[in-house]
């Protein structure tokens, strides 16, 4: 299986895996959160594909750690917090699956051509963000009455 493929899976594996969470959560917020994951790792697997046929590609910044960071203030705003803290093992779980897939793209993009190597390190910083969210996904599913206090939001920066 060439670089291609398997980056491929691995954004099948992440997609598929994220909306199983978003299945297992009742939590509105949570499962934006979630939803806006998976679709994010099916926009990686057609970079991939593309990329493997050779065609130019861009990769575009996303802004998910904004969009999440909102939709936590809505949670706030609205109080609704109504997660389970079995999640925060398949958070953690996931965030896992984030930094091998951080670490695989990066050490690829050493052995790419040129062209091809700003993707995958856009990508790869792509994941780190994922991980930043499930980071803090974790954390407000531990300590809900601490995290939905924090009027600074001070552990959700704009990277």
């Amino acid at each position: 299986m060439d670089i291609y493929d398997y980056a491929m899976q691995m954004e099948k594996d992440g997609e598929n895996f994220y909306r199983e969470l978003v299945a297992k959560t009742s939590n509105r917020g949570l499962k934006t959160i979630l939803g806006m994951l998976a679709d994010a790792e099916v926009k990686h697997y057609k970079l991939f594909e593309n990329m493997k046929r050779h065609d130019k590609v861009h990769v575009a910044d996303t802004p998910i750690l904004v969009d999440v960071k909102n939709i936590f203030i809505e949670m706030r705003e609205k109080k609704q917090f109504d997660a389970d803290v079995f999640q925060a093992e398949l958070y953690r779980k996931a965030e896992e699956i984030e930094q091998k897939t951080r670490d695989f793209y990066l050490e690829k993009a050493e052995q790419v051509d040129a062209s091809q190597k700003e993707a995958f390190l856009k990508i790869a910083d792509e994941e780190r963000r994922h991980y930043i969210v499930l980071e803090n996904l974790i954390n407000l599913v531990n300590r809900p009455d601490i995290w939905l206090e924090n009027p600074e939001w001070y552990h959700l920066e704009d990277y």
